[in-house]
């Protein structure tokens, strides 16, 4: 049986966990008033949340990890003996990531690639990291694992609170029609999903404190359905997204929670004060 090796993007926050498994990572870049930092290695959560909190109206933009520097991270697989890689990547809905990492398979010979369209980001992209790694280890081939994780991918589902849609209208990763823009800035939108993997507005509502209420209204509900997994991200508001998870392990004692921070090249687009869950729906 050929090695399986397991590439991953950066906005799956696997860099702020602990994966026991080896894998190559590939990382956009965040641009703060011209000067240009890799995710993770020369920007970490805390850090970008405290300058944009201090400099709300700071210049913010991305670019996404480039065709040659993913074929880099295939010709590493290649020298050390892989044959087959499983590639988990950030939604096509979100970022090019995904069409940059099918271009680079076709670069480099030799490498059977298998790219995942995650249709998610953070938590919802980083469940299926977890389960190609455990299907590796397994030892199921990379054909069955890919279909498995065409179907898991299904049943994850991301809702996110954010403070301000400001950030997200600038840069573009908000699928709505323009002439709900001036009324979605004035509230406090739940954002979910779509099963292509576009970010859209949920409901819209008036207050945090009934936003809040209601995402924990969803997460009961997403609960009482059945789930396998259970997520939450915060941005600059890591106590408040704790209170929620109170919140909800009172109603659900039995779920395991995990917290996560949303990366600085993806809170470049959610922008502070944002938070949300993420389930893995049990399959019907």
């Amino acid at each position: 049986m050929s090695k399986i090796g397991l590439l991953v993007c950066g906005n799956s926050g696997i860099d702020y966990e602990k994966v026991d498994f080896p894998y190559e990572i590939v990382r956009s870049k965040l641009v703060i008033d011209g000067q240009e930092y890799e995710d993770f290695v020369d920007i970490k959560a805390d850090e970008f949340y405290n300058i944009i909190a201090k400099n709300p109206n700071i210049n913010l933009s991305t670019a996404q990890a480039s065709t040659g520097e993913i074929a880099a991270k295939l010709e590493l697989f290649k020298e050390q003996g892989y044959k087959d890689v499983i590639a988990v990547i950030i939604s096509s809905g979100l970022s090019g990531t995904y069409q940059n990492v099918v271009l680079a398979g076709e670069l480099v010979p030799d490498i059977n690639l298998y790219p995942v369209d995650s249709h998610s980001v953070t938590f919802g992209q980083l469940a299926q990291v977890y389960k190609a790694a455990e299907m590796i280890k397994a030892g199921f081939p990379a054909q069955e694992i890919f279909e498995y994780l065409e179907e898991y991918k299904t049943r994850i589902q991301v809702y996110v609170l954010v403070d301000t849609l400001k950030f997200l209208v600038k840069n573009g990763r908000l699928s709505v029609a323009s002439g709900m823009l001036g009324s979605l800035l004035k509230i406090k939108p739940l954002l979910y999903f779509t099963p292509t993997g576009h970010l859209v507005p949920y409901e819209r509502i008036r207050t945090f404190s009934k936003a809040r209420r209601r995402l924990i209204e969803l997460a009961k509900q997403e609960i009482d359905d059945g789930i396998e997994g259970f997520y939450l991200a915060y941005t600059n508001n890591q106590e408040v997204v704790e209170g929620i998870r109170d919140e909800i392990l009172a109603y659900a004692p039995e779920l395991s929670i995990k917290l996560y921070p949303l990366t600085p090249v993806v809170g470049a687009h959610a922008g502070p004060g944002t938070c949300g869950f993420g389930i893995v729906r049990k399959k019907k």
